[in-house]
């Protein structure tokens, strides 16, 4: 008897973990994406590969991932409107159709033999382009693929599970066939991967989104509202900002990590992958541990922790001289990043208004990713002056300092967000931390959006 309960309440606590699968849609999402992120951890690795094998130059190694970054500061803003205007999931069906031509092409050009690294370049720049469209779509289209709004969280961060199960899978599978055949079935295999994307969307069943006829008016008014509502609305400012302070001085760790691995550990290749799957595995841990919340109240709480143990993870890594605690540390780093980034998506999606929802993740975009490239930069020229180890420590210090402003400010943060739940009737839901709702609120008066503080 004890048996079968167990079992009942092992198949329970498995159910729990993946509620939000019971969404048709989201299962359609679900298996198409996670095909199709193992085949862009393979382009990833084999590209990166490639530029090495042909040039044998970091710096080229550095433009690459530049190109592919930088398109998101200027052209997610935009995909953010036009989220708003049109029907998602029509522009996702486009954007993965410009990605598969972008695989396919760079595939052409590596099995013909004709690469040069001028092309891979511009290729990459082609693609930052599009996946600058495709992820702030993509974000605010989650929450069309739900059927349930208590499962939104969930679903936020199993999306987030693929892509860290992904990240550990893909690499080691493009290893292999770059071994063994080259990289130019790498871009073939990823090429194939996004019909399983562009099937899912074409298979999903959609109801028609009321739009409130905003495409008449300029780009850049939409772009200027959905900003003053971003920055006047103290939560949501005081989220992106944080996540902004992460990724510029504590995500470009692993911009540094190669040179820790061969220098400070005294190991090679091998190390360094050893390195990255840790952090892969404590991003892994992140995820699972929020699908495994039965509530999202109360994250405010957690991305302050999270900031926390990221920052000492960071700090940790930067001082250690042991390979196992080296591991360690990435591992704390991971699960810590991981986690103040997918809190942060699941605030920000419960609290914001629905007809900027496209806008604001746009802007959670250019914060996460956008960013990324000019820690990347600023990681490495900083490495050059005071060396990696302080360049590590500074950028643990001032995630430390992040979280402390953002504690700081986590009382007003909770005072913004009561009234939204009173106006909605679920006074109840309310406790300590940053709760969740059953449904948007209703769009708030300008005057009260300038009355907002963080």
């Amino acid at each position: 008897m004890a048996e079968v309960e167990e079992k009942a309440k092992q198949g329970s606590t498995l159910r729990h973990l993946v509620r939000a699968l019971r969404s048709r849609n989201y299962r359609l999402f679900v298996a198409g994406q996670g095909v199709s992120l193992v085949g862009t951890w393979m382009q990833h690795v084999a590209m990166s590969w490639l530029v090495y094998r042909l040039t044998g130059s970091a710096m080229l190694l550095g433009v690459v991932g530049f190109t592919s970054q930088i398109p998101t500061i200027f052209i997610s803003p935009v995909a953010g409107v036009l989220a708003d205007r049109w029907d998602r999931r029509r522009l996702l069906l486009v954007t993965q159709s410009l990605a598969l031509l972008q695989a396919l092409f760079l595939a052409l050009v590596v099995l013909t033999g004709i690469v040069q690294v001028w092309q891979i370049i511009v290729l990459s720049l082609i693609l930052g382009i599009v996946n600058a469209c495709d992820i702030p779509i993509r974000q605010s289209f989650v929450v069309e693929m739900v059927d349930q709004r208590e499962d939104l969280g969930n679903a936020i961060a199993l999306n987030s599970s693929m892509v860290n199960g992904a990240r550990l899978v893909g690499p080691a599978i493009a290893g292999l066939l770059v071994a063994s055949v080259g990289e130019g079935i790498c871009f073939v295999l990823n090429a194939l991967s996004y019909l399983a994307v562009i099937l899912a969307l074409a298979a999903m069943r959609i109801p028609p989104a009321t739009k409130t006829g905003q495409a008449r008016r300029p780009i850049l008014h939409d772009l200027r509202e959905g900003f003053l509502y971003a920055y006047r609305f103290g939560p949501i400012r005081s989220i992106l900002l944080l996540l902004a302070l992460v990724s510029l001085m504590g995500m470009p760790y692993s911009v540094l990590a190669p040179v820790f691995a061969k220098e400070i550990l005294h190991g090679g290749a091998h190390t360094f992958g050893f390195l990255m799957t840790g952090a892969g595995s404590g991003a892994l841990a992140g995820t699972l541990y929020l699908a495994s919340r039965r509530s999202v109240r109360g994250l405010g709480l957690v991305i302050v922790r999270a900031t926390l143990l990221f920052a000492v993870g960071i700090a940790i890594f930067a001082l250690s001289r042991d390979f196992l605690l080296s591991l360690a540390a990435l591992a704390l780093a991971g699960f810590g990043g991981m986690t103040i980034v997918a809190s942060c998506n699941t605030v920000l999606q419960t609290i914001l208004d629905e007809d900027k929802r496209g806008r604001v993740m746009s802007f959670f975009t250019m914060a996460f990713i956008g960013v990324a490239p000019f820690g990347s930069l600023g990681a490495g020229t900083m490495a050059g002056i005071i060396g990696p180890r302080d360049t590590l420590l500074l950028g643990g210090l001032g995630c430390l300092a992040g979280a402390a402003i953002f504690a700081r400010n986590l009382p007003q943060i909770r005072e913004k967000v009561r009234p939204i739940y009173l106006r909605m009737g679920i006074i109840q839901e309310v406790a300590d931390g940053l709760e969740t709702a059953a449904e948007q609120p209703p769009l708030r008066e300008s005057g009260d959006l300038k009355s907002d503080g963080a």
